[in-house]
């Protein structure tokens, strides 16, 4: 956001950031106690049991957001079996951190297209594979049972699959979890998207007991901070807001991708919080929102953009105004 300040020269407080795929309209945090802010973060203060009971497994290890699993899971690949350099099959487009983790490892990663029949094609080649589901940008959903039976495959042969879920919240039927914990099966999840939480930096893993002990012993005593843990645990015991906040969601999400193709910009893929739209136009278009102060995620290859929600009705407006503008061009 400061980057896009200093390039269109607009001041950080006046933008609209659509760029991020997070929810606007996150879990209302309350004044935390004072010793939140004192004390050394304590296992036993709730979050690992609200944890389990919302994902539905207690074979899981708190973490400084999934993105500190995502940087040490290529580092504990093949420890202790003499394996080295894994075939790592990632999705592309997709989140960019999982190619870029396992490639500064040494691992020689393969992108593949996020589509069941490109996965079929090269995953018997693959030792892991690598999936963000729903993608993260395109929105592609694999059955369960179809992810269950890639599992299997590569488990076999003693690989990993590894499903990043930071977008699965507002559809959780799509969730491995419950699945595990099964060798091979490694299991992502966060607080920053459907909670809003990014700034807080908490996520979980869901592996077997060996693989999660050697991640903590990688992360360190109180990778986690007190008032994160306290956060989180309450944002994951709050099944009212969730399950409201899980409905008007797939209501924004709709009144989304209807205003985008209203406006000759229909989606090509996208989830409840974010619309994933192709177009040989992607910079310009990206250009021209950001000279009315809104600031969308753009993507090379292929050429496309990522548009998150609004986070109040003066933002749809203002989003649908310059879309407007936009299209009378």
């Amino acid at each position: 956001m400061r980057a896009a300040a200093r390039r269109w020269g607009h001041p950080v407080e006046d933008w609209l950031d659509l760029s991020t795929g997070i929810n606007p309209r996150g879990w209302p945090v309350p004044p935390l106690p004072p010793q939140a802010w004192t004390r050394l973060p304590e296992a036993d203060d709730g979050l690992e049991a609200a944890a389990a009971a919302y994902y539905g497994s207690d074979a899981l290890l708190p973490l400084p957001g999934s993105q500190a699993a995502i940087q040490s899971l290529p580092a504990l690949w093949g420890e202790g079996t003499g394996r080295e350099q894994a075939r790592v099959g990632v999705l592309h487009p997709g989140y960019n951190e999982h190619a870029r983790a396992w490639s500064a490892s040494g691992h020689a990663v393969q992108p593949v297209e996020p589509e069941a029949g490109a996965i079929e094609a090269v995953l018997d080649a693959l030792d892991v594979l690598v999936l963000i589901h729903p993608n993260n940008p395109t929105g592609t959903r694999f059955e369960p049972a179809q992810l269950r039976e890639w599992h299997a495959r590569l488990a076999r042969r003693g690989g990993w699959l590894v499903v990043d879920e930071a977008f699965v919240d507002s559809e959780p039927q799509l969730s491995l979890v419950p699945e595990g914990p099964r060798d091979g099966l490694v299991v992502l999840r966060s607080l920053g998207k459907f909670f809003g939480l990014a700034g807080a930096r908490v996520g979980f893993v869901f592996a077997p007991e060996a693989l999660r002990r050697a991640l903590s012993a990688r992360l360190g005593p109180w990778s986690v901070p007190g008032p994160s843990r306290q956060v989180a645990a309450g944002a994951l015991a709050d099944h009212g807001w969730q399950s409201a906040r899980r409905m008007q969601l797939a209501g924004e999400g709709e009144r989304l991708a209807a205003l985008l193709r209203a406006h000759g910009l229909a989606p090509d893929g996208g989830t409840a919080l974010f619309q994933w739209v192709r177009s040989e136009r992607a910079e310009q278009i990206q250009d021209r929102l950001a000279r009315a102060a809104i600031l969308v995620r753009r993507f090379d290859e292929p050429a496309s953009l990522r548009f998150g929600l609004p986070g109040d009705e003066a933002g749809w407006q203002r989003l649908k105004t310059a879309l407007s503008e936009l299209s009378d061009d």
